[in-house]
């Protein structure tokens, strides 16, 4: 989603329910897929196939010519990471996968990478671990090779493996010299107190210290989680799907699938607002950022697609709340949102960067007022329509690659290992009407869903701290702002005319220091005079 393109851009950084079998989400009623058309975000037609063991293939013919983008989505990610002390192997195959078999050791894989002129990485998430290379379409047969050969025969001794563990714990060390990196940490071991999403893609950090003993474990994790079964192969390119499929199978086809089953915990209905600090060593400017417990990501209910829009109605950058914090007040050099999607219920939210700590207090209560006015009222017609046409069309205007493309889809193959899910979501996109974001606001922005994280080298102020309820911030009822000031006639059989204007206003609306403002201001229209 595009807010959550721009949250990874900002960070810079890799911040990056029972559910069922071998990480794929639980089996679901699924609408049939809609005929390609102009409905279609994506307009391109893919041929898909499952092979024998479980793999999915699928074949995107872009039409861009020469270039052929291969990404390969496994459903495999720190949320499959249930056993006690031993998160942050996801991300640990991650760095694994590089290191080589006895077809192609390291050095040999990576010269035939070189060779190719290929342009390839990975990275790793909550729910799943991609793996993505580029290269000229006459490399095809190849790339498909020795990337089975990875996946089916990986192989390593405990040498390299306690080299690698050793080089995750320096990454886990570098990315928590970034201020966001660690509130996210804080904040999602804050949050969760049973889902695996308490713990972040890199993993609890007594976890990784333990990880060069860990050795037997890591073939158990691998053997477990890298099988067809949960695997896509996704060819998108200057390719032909009726030659792509048959190599696919000739070197994919005999890769074993697994049997390994396990539940993933759910997260149980938040008992109350929650608050956690971190405190910084070193000078740095302060951050406040508030989230709530929202929806998984799905693409045939509404709710994940009404937080999207409702995050980029209300703190994006055509926003009120963005144009005066940011902009008119200054306080706020940085403001932006997260609705990352999940396969479970997860966290989104908004994160604020300070220029002043004696703004912390202030900008935080004007973040929960804006969540406030987003359950109190629905949104303008208008205003949502254009929010979704600018969602829609800037997506569409970064599909100008192939391996744009295909690492799009990558991120909604993942789900459902299907190509239809990002032109399905889209639909649901534009079905959403001002009344289904008002209920989605009312449903997730609750006193016992939020999660307030701030971090800052100095105290923050103590008032940060205390959580007040969602209510005290709602707007007064549209009806009481727009209410016009009645003329109440006094008619006898008396001369004179006496009238009486009523306005709806007295001490209960008096601002905290200023008691008796109503009373004063009463007595100044009644007494006073006009030029």
């Amino acid at each position: 989603m595009s807010v959550s393109r721009v949250f990874a851009a900002v960070c810079a950084a890799s911040l990056v329910a029972v559910m069922t079998v071998a990480g794929a989400p639980a089996p679901s009623k699924r609408k049939a897929a809609a005929p390609a058309g102009t409905s279609d975000v994506l307009p391109l037609k893919a041929v898909e196939k499952t092979l024998g063991n479980g793999l999915k293939v699928i074949v995107v013919p872009t039409g861009f010519p020469n270039i052929v983008s291969l990404q390969i989505p496994v459903q495999t990610g720190s949320r499959n990471e249930v056993e006690p002390g031993k998160s942050g192997f996801a991300h640990f195959f991650e760095h694994m996968m590089f290191r080589g078999t006895k077809a192609y050791p390291s050095e040999k894989y990576n010269e035939v990478i070189t060779q190719a002129g290929a342009r390839q990485n990975a990275y790793t998430t909550n729910d799943y671990t991609n793996y993505h290379t580029t290269f000229a379409k006459d490399d095809l047969e190849t790339v498909l090779k020795i990337e089975a050969d990875r996946f089916k025969n990986l192989d390593y001794s405990q040498e390299g493996f306690k080299t690698e563990a050793r080089a995750v714990l320096g990454e886990y060390n570098k990315n928590s010299a970034n201020p966001l990196v660690k509130i996210e940490e804080v904040q999602h071991d804050k949050a969760f107190t049973t889902h695996t999403y308490k713990h972040t893609t890199m993993g609890f950090i007594k976890d990784i210290e333990d990880m060069p003993n860990q050795f037997d474990y890591s073939r158990t994790f691998f053997e477990h989680w890298y099988r067809p079964e949960n695997t896509t192969v996704i060819v998108a390119g200057d390719v032909e799907p009726q030659r792509v499929i048959p190599l696919v199978e000739k070197y994919w086809g005999d890769w074993k699938p697994g049997h390994y089953r396990v539940d993933i915990p759910r997260e149980p209905e938040p008992a109350a607002a929650v608050y956690a600090h971190v405190p910084w060593p070193s000078p740095t400017l302060p951050w406040v950022t508030i989230a709530f417990h929202g929806p998984a990501f799905s693409d045939t209910a509404k709710d994940y697609a009404a937080m999207d829009l409702l995050l980029d109605l209300y703190f994006g950058e055509t926003s009120d709340t963005y144009k005066r914090l940011v902009e008119q007040e200054q306080k706020v050099d940085a403001l932006f949102s997260d609705n990352e999607g999940h396969v479970d219920p997860s966290l989104t939210g908004v994160y604020a960067r300070l220029k002043k700590m004696d703004d912390a207090l202030s900008v935080r209560d004007e973040i929960l007022k804006t969540f406030a006015e987003a359950r109190s009222r629905p949104v303008a017609a208008k205003r949502l329509s254009d929010a979704k046409s600018n969602a829609r069309y800037a997506l569409v205007k970064s599909l100008d690659n192939t391996e744009t493309i295909a690492d799009t889809l990558a991120g909604f193959v993942r789900y459902h290992r299907s190509f239809d899910t990002l032109n399905n979501f889209y639909r649901v996109y534009d079905t959403l009407t001002p009344d289904d974001l008002l209920a989605a606001a009312r449903r997730y922005f609750t006193d016992n869903r939020l999660v307030e994280t701030t971090l800052s080298k100095d105290p923050m102020p103590a008032p940060v701290s205390t959580l007040p309820s969602l209510a005290a911030f709602a707007p007064r009822s549209a009806s009481a702002e727009k209410a016009e000031v009645p003329i109440v006639l006094q008619k006898t059989a008396l001369p004179q005319i006496n009238f009486k204007l009523l306005f709806a206003v007295g001490s209960q609306r008096d601002p905290a220091g200023k008691e008796g403002l109503a009373a004063l201001s009463g007595a100044m229209i009644a007494e006073a005079g006009s030029n």
